[in-house]
């Protein structure tokens, strides 16, 4: 006889239990949020603090033409706006003659002046506006409430803006 067949089956352990885990799962579940702040810590220091746009006091030439800008009666509902594009013309090349003394800028009219003003200030995107040279020659100019509304914001942003 065998001897091996003396012995009894085998039993099977009883499963183990889900809860409690071991000391090690204690230890990681404590950890673990611990790693994950840190982390979050440590991305937080190295991105570049972006700092607030502070906008620049203006000059005194900037807030006088601002102030000039403000003055202008606006051509609203279907009123002729030939003597309003004139006067904003004009106040744009004195603008110009004095921060830009150099480029005899005033003397440019058209095309030209359009690109020399967007050259000096892109976001103000006065290239689109052609009326501005245009609308002062024609005969019945006259531009819609929305229309003038956008002008005149571009030329805010140009005085403001331009370098």
């Amino acid at each position: 006889m065998n001897p091996l067949e003396q012995l009894e089956p085998l039993i099977a352990p009883p499963p183990a239990p889900w809860w409690p885990p071991a000391p090690g799962w204690w230890l990681l579940a404590a950890l673990l949020p611990l790693l994950l702040w840190g982390l979050w810590r440590w991305r937080r220091r190295l991105q570049p603090r972006r700092q607030p746009a502070v906008e620049q006091p203006l000059d005194p030439q900037r807030q006088a033409a601002l102030a000039e800008l403000a003055l202008l009666r606006k051509p609203y509902y279907g009123e002729p706006a030939g003597p309003w594009l004139q006067q904003l013309n004009v106040l744009l090349k004195r603008v110009c003659r004095s921060h830009y003394p150099e480029n005899h800028c005033h003397t440019l009219s058209g095309r030209a002046w359009l690109a020399f003003l967007d050259s000096r200030c892109p976001a103000a995107g006065l290239t689109r506006w052609m009326v501005l040279v245009e609308g002062g020659y024609k005969p019945h100019c006259s531009l819609d409430d929305k229309a003038v509304d956008g002008l005149y914001h571009a030329i805010d942003t140009w005085i403001r803006k331009h370098v």
